[in-house]
């Protein structure tokens, strides 16, 4: 997830029509905006089972090293032009680039998961397997019916069976006050027990905020709801830096330390 489920989405840009004085003319746009946003989620609709797909098929591939995703539909990289090109992808493509390695991707993400489904059906896979690196981003989808002890239960339960080299991401800014008023309170039990459990947090929100609310036009898909391969791009920029120090104090040396980027971080 990148943004408000729509619906809520909708109604804060009329809130901010209303609150601007921009006038009936531009609410009657709205009309507009639910049917491409209707358009657009149909269509990226008919991609969830080519992404899923994608992932079962590539987690089959051997690889000296084992990368293991746990997250919802934005790890699945719905929005993007292809599913490798979501940041699980474009890190995976860093890995193999910056170590030189080959790099076994499994990706136990599912769309539309919370962090209590997440509990429910990917923690139990994700316990069978040893993974070289983790990264886990979820809990966008628990902010449309929010409770705050249900979240912070399921973060502790997640948490406690990472490994300490888990890059853990808090969640992406959300742009409207009343949501992000919720995200802060979330991002906070995140920080918390990471910190409590010994993981990195990797700074999302910092970096998705800082590509303002235009980055709805932007970075958004079609639906208006998930990351473009742009939007992903910035996801990835978010957990680089991270990523970047894991591989020099785990992994082989950068293959071509001279340029000191890999040719997946240069692309971002």
């Amino acid at each position: 997830m990148y943004s408000l489920p729509v619906i809520e989405l909708a109604r804060g840009i009329r809130s901010l029509l209303v609150a601007t004085g921009i006038g009936a003319a531009a609410m009657l746009n709205m009309r507009g905006f639910h049917r491409r946003q209707a358009a657009g989620a149909a269509e990226l609709n008919e991609t969830l089972p080519v992404h899923s797909r994608w992932w079962r098929d590539h987690a089959q591939e051997s690889g000296e090293l084992l990368y293991v995703a746990i997250g919802d539909s934005a790890a699945q990289g719905i929005g993007a032009s292809e599913p490798n090109r979501s940041y699980v992808g474009i890190l995976a493509d860093h890995l193999r680039e910056a170590t030189g390695r080959t790099v076994r991707v499994v990706n136990l993400s599912v769309s539309g998961a919370t962090v209590e489904l997440a509990v429910r059906d990917q923690l139990p896979r994700f316990t069978r397997l040893s993974p070289d690196l983790v990264t886990v981003a979820i809990g966008a989808n628990d902010i449309a019916r929010w409770n705050a002890t249900v979240f912070e239960a399921g973060i502790r339960r997640l948490f406690a069976v990472l490994p300490r080299t888990t890059l853990v991401a808090d969640l992406p800014c959300f742009h409207l006050p009343h949501a992000e008023r919720k995200v802060a309170v979330a991002n906070e039990i995140i920080r918390r027990v990471a910190a409590e459990c010994d993981l990195a947090v990797v700074p999302l929100h910092a970096t998705t905020k800082r590509a303002g609310i235009r980055s709805v036009a932007t970075h958004v898909a079609q639906d208006l709801f998930h990351p473009n391969d742009r939007g992903y791009r910035s996801w990835a920029q978010a957990f680089l830096p991270s990523l970047t120090a894991q591989i020099a104090d785990r992994f082989a040396p950068i293959v071509d330390p001279a340029p000191g980027v890999s040719e997946a971080a240069a692309r971002l």
